[in-house]
This record gives C-alpha cells, structure tokens and sequence, in this order.
C-alpha cells in the first residue's frame, strides 16, 4: 500500500542551524546565548554552521537528487531585518530569493517557516516576547516577505514549536535566550506570539500574489494506549488534552487559540490568575482560517486507563530503545499524534518534523552507514499510514533533518541528518538514509 498520490514528500532545515554567515544579518537571540558560560555544548555556535548562506547551490542539488518534493525551510528574522523592525537588509533578502528560485528550479516547493527560534536580539532588548507591539512587528515582516516572495512561495508557515522557544527558552532557560521567567510571563508572552501568528497570517493571505497554503508547526506531546481497548484508548486522548498549572508542555493551549478560537476552558482553569489578560478583539486577531495543521512528532508516552476517569502513565522497559540523544523510539506516535489533531481541528495533518539523531560518522569505505535511522524512519512511517488508511487526512512528512546541523544547546553532538557534514571541510556526504528514502519517495511508500 502507498500513502495518498497528492502526499508531500519532504525534509527539512531552520536557518539559524544551517546558514552561518553571521556577518551577513543581525544579532539573534541565539548569538546572545552563545556567547553565555555553560550554554551550549563545547562552546560552539551557528556562525557557520553548515555555510549554506555560500553552499545553497549544492545543497539544493542534493535535495533535488534525493527527490524532494517540498522543502520545509526558515527565514532568519535578523537576517532580513537586524533589528527586528525599520530598515530591511537588501542583502539577505536577495539570498532568500536565490534560494527560492534554486529550489523551484529543482521542483522543490519550498514550504516557508516564518520563526524558527532566531528572535532579532533589538527586540529582546525592548521586551521580547512580553511586549505587546512584537506581534505587529512579526506581521510587517510577514508582510515584506509576502511582498518580496508571495509571487512564488505559496506554503508557509508561521512558527515552529512555541512550547519551546518559550518555554523551555524563556521559563526554564534551557535555550535561547536563557531566561527564566515566571510562569505569568510567559503565558503573556504566549499570548502575543498567538497575536503575532493571526497577524501574519492576515498578511501572507493579503499580500502573497499566487494562492496560500498556510498553517502553524508547534509541536506535540503524543500519548498513546499502552494496552488495547476503548478504555485506554480514550485514556491517550484525555492525556493529550491536559494542562498542567505548574507547566507550559501542552497542547490544547498552543493549538485551541488558533485552530478554535478560544483558550481551553480547563487551561484557563489550570492557570488561573496567571492566565494573561486577552483584550476585546484578540480572538479574532488569532483565530484565522489555516489550510493544515502542522506537527513536530519525534517519540510518544505509554498510559492507561484507570476506572474510566483516571489517565496513569506507564515507564518504559529496562532497556527500551533510544536514539544518542534519549529519546524513546515510539512508532505508535505517528499514528496517535496525527489521529488526535484530526479528531480535534478537522485539517490535514502535515508532520512538520520527525527523525532522530545517530552518532554517525565517514566509514572507511567512504560511506555513511546509518541503519538504526532507516529503521526508525520505516516504523514511523508505516504508523502514519495506518493513521492514512484509517482515514485520517496526513497531507505530508517532513524528515528532520536534510543535513546535520547546530542542534541548538547541544551544538554539534546530535547528527539528525540524511546528509552527512564535516563541519571543518563543510563536505557534504549523502547516508545510507538519505538513498533509502530516496526509493520511498520514489514508489510513495510503497516500499515500506
């Protein structure tokens, strides 16, 4: 059996991890960060990274060979604009536009991250997230791109994983920009990158001159029934629908706003008096008509029901499979995922994000042997097509990632690539992966 013909077969990259170049854009969040003690692993940093900014050109060709249909690519914020807002940085979006049009020359479609966690440093410095003007300010940006590539680029998107970039980056300070704020301000801080979100789209729908496909990519804490039955089926579900008071790692918070108009009622519950204020008129800022709803997915958790009320996690085996950055190898996640969100918000479902890191290296043949990722790959994907023949609408599967890459306070550790890199030649060598998922693109998964 094969995934549904109009299926988007794709891979995918942010620009703070691949493009370097640091002297071509301004300061991000992430340069701020590096320069820190004890941020990043080995004290690395993204300022050349991979060198895309000068090796587009070949890494698009390996994208085309590989097969590509859609390549889920972000825009640097600093890069277009330094500082967030004013003077817009001709150069950067000239590189943009080279990119773009490589890429179509190829048959690639580019799909288009807007925010991909690389914050202009100048608007952290007047308020980051907790300023309420940022969200105008992300909706001009929308609009200059809209304006500059919306004659080409019809898929977009408008931020990738919020849960993380604050949460983990401004409440427990674990990436970018290392903050660690109450919980009240970053619900705050949630609640204008929601306005930020409709403000975008209000302008990519206005401004783009070909038809949009436009969506949002958080991702998704996926809980799956660990025994069969209805019981516990419907135990997976409730654990995907809760808020926790002490927590941002959630769903219906980040997604319910955008897809339904309105906070979940046992979130604002949950919150409480931290809740932020929501002023006459935001819900019809944020609640804007999207084509899909985007998805990061990479592992799951068991649970199960107890007394048709209770949701009980269970603790993986001794010796459970992990990838080499611990996180459990869970197949079931590409069905439970996708099932939930269709469920919820009646829209094709596109897996924005899903692999996994592998220590691999050059072998003397000259090759990069990386079996333990096609065998996750094909776990995950036979899940998402059972999650398909099912008849739940999955329109796409972004691999993350097309090649190796600064994996963010991990710095170079973690390779999730299908393109090997050798960051001090900057040489680029395909992996076993990347021609096994060459053929299932080629027969749309008929091989797995």
């Amino acid at each position: 059996m094969s995934f549904p013909k109009d299926f988007v077969w794709g891979a995918a990259a942010a620009s703070h991890q691949i493009e370097g170049a640091r002297d071509k854009r301004g300061k991000s969040v992430w340069d701020m960060f590096c320069e820190k003690e004890n941020t990043v692993w080995n004290k690395q940093n993204g300022d050349v990274a991979c060198d895309h900014y000068h090796r587009y050109e070949e890494d698009v060709a390996l994208m085309g060979d590989l097969g590509l249909k859609a390549y889920r690519m972000s825009i640097s914020w600093p890069r277009v604009l330094p500082d967030g807002i004013g003077a817009i940085n001709a150069e950067g979006l000239a590189f943009y536009d080279r990119l773009v049009d490589c890429l179509l020359a190829r048959g690639i479609k580019p799909w288009i991250t807007l925010f991909h966690w690389d914050l202009p440093l100048a608007l952290y410095r007047t308020g980051c997230w907790n300023n309420r003007d940022i969200a105008s300010a992300f909706g001009d940006y929308a609009g200059i791109l809209a304006d500059r590539l919306g004659d080409r680029v019809s898929h977009w998107m408008t931020f990738n994983e919020p849960q993380c970039f604050i949460g983990l980056g401004s409440h427990q300070g674990g990436i970018a920009p290392g903050d660690k704020l109450a919980i009240a301000e970053a619900l705050n801080m949630g609640h204008n990158m929601l306005l930020a979100h409709g403000k975008a789209i209000q302008a990519l729908r206005a401004r783009c001159k070909i038809p949009t496909v436009l969506g949002y990519a958080p991702m998704a804490g996926v809980f799956y029934p660990a025994k069969a039955g209805a019981a516990h089926e419907a135990a997976a579900i409730r654990a995907m629908l809760e808020i926790k008071s002490d927590g941002l790692w959630n769903n219906t918070w980040w997604m319910d706003p955008v897809y339904l108009g309105h906070y979940p009622e046992d979130g604002l519950v949950a919150y409480g008096a931290n809740a932020p204020k929501v002023l006459p008129g935001d819900f019809d800022i944020i609640h804007q008509p999207l084509d899909f709803a985007g998805v990061n997915i990479y592992f799951g958790t068991p649970v199960i029901d107890v007394d048709g009320v209770k949701t009980e996690k269970i603790n993986f085996s001794q010796g459970f499979p992990i990838t080499s950055c611990v996180w459990q190898v869970v197949p079931e996640a590409l069905y439970w995922g996708p099932k939930f969100l269709w469920e919820r918000y009646k829209l094709p479902v596109v897996i924005t994000e899903n692999g996994l890191t592998n220590p691999d290296w050059v072998s003397l043949d000259g090759k990069v042997h990386d079996p333990q990722r096609i065998d996750f790959t094909q776990r995950y994907l036979r899940e998402l097509r059972r999650a398909s023949d099912d008849g739940i609408k999955v329109a796409g599967y972004f691999y993350w990632s097309i090649m190796d890459n600064f994996e963010w306070s991990e710095g170079y550790k973690h390779r999730f690539g299908l393109i090997h890199v050798d960051y001090p030649s900057q040489r680029r060598t395909p992996k076993d992966s990347y021609y096994w998922y060459q053929e299932v693109i080629r027969t749309n998964g008929e091989n797995l």
